[in-house]
């Protein structure tokens, strides 16, 4: 298969699981490999490596950060992001290919949906699916912007929708899940204290927690999912409560604990 000029970029803790999977699919197409790691205890190094990566050890500063170090050390005309966690499928692989024989001329970059493997099955409805994301851009016309987490790609210029999913393995068990959230939490409240957005409001938090129910499991239909659909959908609403919870435990973070009545 032709190598594309493309810089695929990739940022990874401890993701030795993952990468062999993720690399397989898109090595024999990218021109090059930018590898932008932290505190890894397992063979994430040696294994970015083998596949002919270039892989700089960088201290951890969110999502956004990271991803922005690694595309200031792209050398490559277009970039690839992915996650460890991600594969892109063959159709994918095949329409990517297209796009470089007909559409470069036109377009800035490429976007695709994304597909998450969860509880047994593929998720394809929800939250959750076709969860559009941009990962392929023109390196001259994109940056990352966000805060810890979520960070998204920005291009100037008009871009594609491209056919086939980005399979997305995110979640090894629910426990993985839990612990992802936990994380998660902390760099939302982060982001809220260093935006001065950090001002906590009942209602507001109450109304954010019924619609993602019913906007996951109802209006995008993620009750055809079976279980895993509702599971996702409740997940949703408890992590909306619980991070706005974080944000309220902030709020209090000098409220002293009142004497107790010696009469009683």
């Amino acid at each position: 298969m032709k190598k594309l000029p493309i810089s695929l970029i990739i940022i990874a803790h401890n993701e030795e699981k993952n990468l062999p999977r993720c690399l397989d699919a898109v090595v024999s197409s990218v021109t090059e490999i930018i590898g932008v790691i932290n505190d890894c205890t397992d063979k994430t190094r040696d294994i970015m490596e083998s596949y002919g990566a270039k892989v700089y050890e960088r201290k951890w500063e969110g999502f956004t950060k990271q991803k922005e170090y690694a595309l200031e050390h792209a050398t490559q005309p277009w970039i690839l992001s992915l996650d460890a966690d991600e594969e892109i499928s063959p159709r994918l692989v095949h329409s990517i290919q297209e796009f470089f024989i007909h559409d470069i001329a036109n377009y800035n970059g490429a976007y695709w949906a994304r597909k998450t493997w969860f509880l047994g099955k593929w998720i394809k409805h929800g939250d959750w699916y076709p969860d559009y994301v941009i990962r392929l851009f023109k390196k001259e016309t994109g940056h990352f912007c966000g805060g810890r987490v979520h960070e998204k790609i920005v291009i100037e210029g008009a871009i594609k929708k491209l056919k086939g999913d980005l399979l997305h393995f995110s979640f090894d068990s629910i426990s993985h899940m839990n612990k992802k959230i936990y994380g998660y939490a902390d760099a939302f409240l982060n982001d809220k204290i260093e935006k001065g957005r950090n001002q906590f409001s009942v209602t507001k938090t109450i109304l954010k927690v019924f619609w993602r129910f019913f906007r996951c499991y109802f209006i995008r239909f993620g009750f055809l999912d079976g279980y895993p659909g509702l599971y996702i959908a409740l997940n949703q609403a408890f992590y909306t409560l619980f991070r706005y919870t974080h944000l309220y435990e902030y709020s209090k973070r000098d409220v002293k604990p009142a004497l107790e009545d010696k009469d009683k």
